[in-house]
């Protein structure tokens, strides 16, 4: 695959895209005095992106298998429009090397990495060949893609238990499964390989031993068509739920100065294993022992991403279109500094005493909180619907604060303001997991969801926190079972203004 010639003009930018993700870029390509193009199914016609776009082109029926999966209608829609860029966000078609190829065939810019970077990094099995050249440290695992039954009961005694069962496309929590017990290795990789079936077409995995006390922390890079490169430093992402992040926050608790260099080097190392070229993000496991070992590069946009913006200063939609247009990266590691802390939520609509699943409904309210250090990407506004069709995130709420306490407290404040009514959310379970001690020691890992919470002690700690004086009542709660922060000099969750009363219990 041939490199597009530099520079190039970009003008009209359409972002391949719905809800938060689609105007969060097209308030950077307003901003950078750009046009922007929608792209629109049946159900998002009225919503806020399609809207607040200079242009907006109807690509199909709800599913979006018939409308945002669909490359030819997303390359004719740019077409008819006159685009000469098109920004695909994150999901969709947003790690597809074929789209990204398509849309350079038809002249046009792919604001993202090169298609061979793309179908390099997004499949697990050559990423990790490509790393370990670079000698990236690596989690031990197959060599290859694992089809056969008995083929994997042999590799899990090789590897040792507790083994990670994983498909080798795709990503997302998809087709992954820990097993413990090797007389559920085979039930469990079968489970694992119809489930990667399903989702992207090929049932192969891979396995790797399954590392203890995990902590998930990312790299964010920045590399351009002229071999330049940085990275701007980590995002934890330990608290999960199904695999898939919660809450995200920048710097971690977890990394020094010296382990935050080496794994931001190790992260330049794998963007240069594929020829990088864009926004892309490293992503590591970090044991009890602070080693760590290459997970996946994500070829895209993050959705956490706002929380590097807020810690850095730097748009990185901004730096995606200027790479894209050939220009020469304007930043310097030795000019990147860490700028306090930030934290992210992302508020889903789901129903989490039921375990987390979707909630659906029209909002009958939805009013963002504001104030020092909040920003609030969100898609929707009162009156959308929130529907069956795609991911049910309304919002990514983030706070920036000078140090990590000032950012919790910020954020607890903007939990406790925020109004959704219409379906269930998960504000309630994001000030659980701020309040909780293991979290504001900073000592925990992606275990948190399975070791301290459930829907009993959820109950619990939201009917302690309606009395907001008897703040010992919600300590009690979180610290039911044995929970005590390991870090005694760690501060203490401040005490809560009261829930408001019109946001409403589960009316959100």
């Amino acid at each position: 695959m041939s490199s597009p010639a530099f520079p190039r003009p970009i003008h009209k930018v359409l972002i391949a895209n719905r809800g938060e993700i689609a105007l969060r870029i097209m308030r950077t390509v307003r901003s950078m005095g750009l046009q922007s193009v929608a792209v629109y199914s049946d159900v998002d016609a009225d919503m806020p992106f399609a809207r607040y776009a200079d242009e907006a082109v109807h690509i199909g029926p709800a599913t979006a298998s018939e409308s945002y999966l669909i490359p030819e209608r997303i390359i004719q829609a740019a077409q008819a429009t006159g685009a000469d860029a098109i920004h695909p966000g994150y999901g969709f078609l947003s790690e597809n090397a074929a789209f990204a190829q398509a849309v350079e065939d038809a002249g046009m810019a792919f604001i993202g990495p090169r298609p061979d970077s793309i179908q390099t990094m997004g499949d697990k099995l050559s990423a990790k060949a490509a790393v370990a050249a670079q000698n990236v440290p690596l989690v031990p695992g197959s060599d290859g893609e694992v089809t056969d039954l008995d083929e994997a009961e042999r590799l899990a005694a090789e590897i040792g238990f507790p083994v990670m069962v994983k498909a080798s496309a795709g990503g997302g929590g998809k087709g992954m499964r820990v097993v413990h017990d090797p007389a559920q290795l085979r039930s469990e990789t079968e489970r694992a390989m119809s489930e990667a079936t399903s989702a992207f077409g090929n049932g192969a995995v891979f396995l790797e031993r399954f590392v203890t006390e995990p902590r998930h922390i990312e790299i964010q890079v920045l590399c351009d068509a002229h071999g330049n490169g940085v990275h701007l430093f980590e995002r934890e992402c330990s608290i999960q739920r199904r695999h898939q992040k919660v809450v995200e926050e920048a710097p971690s608790a977890l990394l020094d100065d010296a382990l935050r260099q080496r794994m931001g080097q190790c992260a330049l190392d794998c963007a240069a294993a594929c020829g990088y070229v864009g926004a892309g993000t490293v992503e590591f496991l970090v044991d009890a022992n602070r080693d760590f070992f290459f997970l996946e590069m994500n070829t895209r946009l993050q959705v956490e991403h706002p929380v590097t913006e807020m810690i850095t200063g730097v748009d990185l939609v901004e730096e995606q279109i200027r790479i894209a247009k050939g220009e020469t990266l304007r930043l310097t590691q030795e000019a990147l500094k860490i700028q306090g802390h930030a934290i992210e939520l992302r508020v889903y609509a789901e129903d989490v005493p039921s375990g987390f699943l979707p909630s659906t409904g029209t909002l009958a309210a939805h009013i963002a909180p504001e104030g020092p250090g909040i920003r609030v990407d969100a898609g929707v506004e009162t009156g959308d619907e929130i529907s069956i069709y795609y991911d049910p995130m309304i919002a990514k709420l983030c706070a920036h604060g000078m140090d990590r306490q000032q950012a919790l407290e910020r954020l607890r404040r903007a939990i406790d303001e925020y109004v959704i009514q219409g379906v269930e959310t998960t504000l309630d379970f994001g000030r659980f997991v701020l309040d909780h001690p293991a979290f504001v020691s900073g000592k925990f890992d992606t275990g948190f969801v399975g070791a301290h919470f459930d829907a009993e002690r959820f109950a619990s700690y939201n009917e302690a926190r309606q009395a907001p004086l008897d703040w010992s009542a919600v300590t009690a709660v979180l610290d039911s079972a044995g929970q005590q922060p390991s870090n005694s000099s760690a501060s203490s969750p401040s005490q809560p203004a009261p829930a408001s009363g019109w946001r409403g219990r589960y009316e959100d």
